[in-house]
Parts: C-alpha cells; structure tokens; sequence
C-alpha cells in the first residue's frame, strides 16, 4: 500500500498523524510551505572543504534559499525493489527500471514490480558498475526501441558501455528483449570498478549524448585531458553509434570523433533543458560538485582545474579552480552533495519549480532544487528525503519521482513528490 508523507516545517506527517522529525543534513534547512525564515541565506553552513578558494563569478556556489517553497507531499509509490539505478516512465504511465546487479523490470503505478526482463546482457555489478542509465528511444511508441548504459568486462579490463534492444512487453507485467547490440563501448578498458558515469539523454535532433566517468584512479583520469582517449568525456553519437559529422573533433588527427566535450570527472547527472540544450552534473573531489552546460569541444578542466581537494585533503594537481583554457562550472558545491540523476521540472503540479533543475543527492539525502535566471542559479533549495536519492525524474501527472538506494545495497524505493 502506498503511503503518504508530508514535509511540513521540518516535521514528517504519517497519514496516521504520527509526527516524526526530519533528520535532514546538518546545516541545510528543509522546505518549509510557506515563507522562508532563511530566505537569502545559502542552504548549506558547513564549512568548505577548501575554504582559500574562491568563486570565479557572484553566485558559483552557496546562492541563496528562495523567499518562499512549497510545501511538499511525498509519496511511496514503491518499496521493497531491488537495488536500482535508473528509471523511465513508458507512455502508458509505468515505470521502466534498471536494477544495478543487472535486471530490468517493470513497474506499475501501483508499485508491482513484474518479473525480470529477458535478454538483458551481463553485467559488472563490482563496486560503482552495474546496470546503469535507460532511455526510451524517440520513436519508442513505434519502435519500441530502448537504450541503456552498463558496465561490461572485457578481455582486457571493464568499460561503460552502450547497447539498445527492443522491448517486447508480454502483458504480465514483463518482457524481453530482442535484437540487442552493443553499440558504443568507451575506451581504453580499465581494470577498476570505480567512475563508470553514465547518463544517457536524447537531444531535440535525436542524437544521442553518452556522459561517463574517468574511472578515478590517478593515472587513467589524466586522460580525462587526452582527446585519444574516452576516459571523462561525454559523447555524442547517433542511435547506431556512430559519431554524428558536426561533432567537434571529427577529422582532427588522433581525435575519437564521439567526443562532445572533455575535462570532467564522473558525470551522473544529465538532462536536457526547455530550450533543448545538455545540461549535466557531475561528482567532483572533496568539494567541487559541478553543475554545466557543456559545449562543443569545450574543455571542463578535470584534473587540471577543479574546485575542493583530494579526499585525503591534499590539492588536486597544483590546486588550481581557474584557466583561460577551460570552462568554469556554471555552479559548484562544496561541501558535496554528490549528485545522482537530473531532470529539468517544466510541469505544472509544483509551479513554484516550474524552470528549475532538480537533483538527486546522494550525500545530502533528498533533492536539490536549482531556480535558474540567464543560465546561472539564482537560488537553492533542498527538500530533505532521508535516502540516497540515485535518480530523478517527472512523471507525466507533473509530479516529480525519485528513485533511493542504500548505501552498500540493499532494496530501493520510489518517492513521488507533489505539492501538499
């Protein structure tokens, strides 16, 4: 049975009346539904990581909270589902999830899960690698195509890798999939287990951007720099594959012409916003979360310029946050709020978001609502969930879905958010 929550003035409601606070991060407030007694305030008051360093430009970090949030109704529309990683809703309003051991199922609006999808490939489920991103393929009504990102082991070490198949649905709430080909594989493998992204997102022209990781390790995310290599790039390729002609470095020697963009570190983050143009978040160091808009053949700096430090405290690199040669972050946490899932809210149920990014946080436990005015962040908000929030999502009712984990595994949950 679904239940209901409230989020109300820093108190959880049960739908039995039984108020339970809300254990929200130190140092960030809660939606309130009514006037904000921190308006103007930044949400977050715990100390940086790098306190030296400082903001290229007036509102890169810590913006303020907005005057006034709604109140937000959360809803369980789901429990007790395997460890997932990814979610999609399907045109007939249910939900297509990916499970990071390597399943996919389906799963109602009652919150059934069917059966596991058949003729899913294996997959690395080792440390950060799994069964990652899904996404429905433009014409899916009429192709039934999919496509979803994993982590796949190879002769020579693991890699994030793309395939696409078709779904068949059986009409039990289950299904196969047929025809399924591997259609991009990033390269060099690497035998790690560690920053494999991925986020996969349909641009307005059907392309098809591809986000991974640097798969963390000192040597390999050097070549996060390096344009031979496919180790922290986003990628842009079409539904086969294959590089698109405009991309930026298509003809350039020693160049991989799927590459969109370079310099960044593990995206987990990705949405298109109304205008139709890539928007991403990305896990930085201790410190250093980044929010962008990334750009042709733009270079995001990774590891040579970045904000926060190592985890072990030391600088990254020389400790340099700015370079003629590459972009700065639209917007930058620190402390992290490491980010998961990222959908741009143009509904209707929750107008107070209408235009906003929301983000799933992994580290702040709840979601991170991002007001936007000419491409920067004007405020933060934060509505505290008490869970790892993996992925993000809007339904086609306007409400917002939010897909949990637990830390180390263990069983997921999905949240449906709405205006009380």
């Amino acid at each position: 049975m679904n239940r209901l929550i409230v989020l109300l003035s820093g108190t959880i409601l049960s739908a039995a009346l039984l108020a339970v606070p809300v254990q929200a991060q130190q140092g960030v407030q809660p939606a309130t539904g009514a006037e904000n007694s921190n308006a103007g305030e930044p949400v977050e008051t715990e100390p940086a990581n790098a306190p030296d360093q400082e903001p290229a430009f007036g509102g890169q970090t810590r913006a303020p909270q907005p005057a006034e949030m709604p109140e937000v109704q959360t809803e369980v529309v789901a429990d007790g589902l395997p460890h997932l990683w990814a979610m999609e809703f399907l045109p007939d309003g249910r939900m297509l999830v990916t499970a990071k051991e390597g399943a996919m199922h389906i799963v109602s609006p009652d919150g059934d899960a069917g059966p596991e999808i058949e003729g899913v490939p294996e997959v690395l489920s080792g440390g950060q690698g799994g069964l990652l991103d899904v996404a429905l393929a433009p014409d899916f009504q009429s192709s039934g195509m999919i496509f979803f990102s994993f982590s796949e082991e190879r002769e020579d070490g693991n890699g994030t890798s793309v395939a696409s198949g078709k779904l068949v649905m059986d009409g039990q709430g289950g299904g196969k999939l047929e025809n399924v080909e591997v259609i991009f594989r990033q390269m060099p493998s690497y035998d790690g287990n560690k920053h494999f992204g991925s986020r996969l997102v349909f641009g307005p022209n059907g392309e098809l951007y591809v986000t991974v990781g640097e798969r963390s390790d000192p040597e390999p995310r050097v070549q996060a720099q390096d344009l031979s290599s496919g180790l922290g790039k986003i990628f842009r390729i079409d539904a086969k594959g294959e590089p698109l002609p405009d991309n930026p470095f298509v003809g350039q020697d020693g160049a991989l012409p799927e590459i969109w963009s370079l310099g960044h570190r593990n995206l987990q983050s990705a949405t298109l916003d109304a205008q139709g143009r890539l928007w991403t978040v990305e896990h930085g160091p201790r410190g250093g979360d980044e929010l962008n808009r990334p750009e042709a053949g733009k270079n995001y700096g990774w590891p040579e310029v970045t904000y926060g430090v190592e985890y072990s405290g030391d600088p990254v690199g020389e400790g340099i946050t700015q370079r003629a040669e590459t972009e700065q972050p639209v917007y930058y946490w620190d402390p992290v709020i490491a980010p998961s899932g990222m959908a741009y809210y143009d509904g209707d149920a929750i107008p107070e978001w209408k235009g906003a990014f929301l983000v799933g946080g992994l580290v702040s436990q709840g979601l991170v609502v991002l007001h936007m005015e000419n491409d920067r962040v004007k405020f933060e908000e934060r509505v505290p969930l008490e869970a790892r929030i993996r992925d993000v999502k809007v339904g086609p009712d306007g409400a917002v879905y939010a897909v949990t984990e637990q830390r180390g595994g263990g069983g997921s949950t999905i949240l449906k958010l709405t205006k009380g």
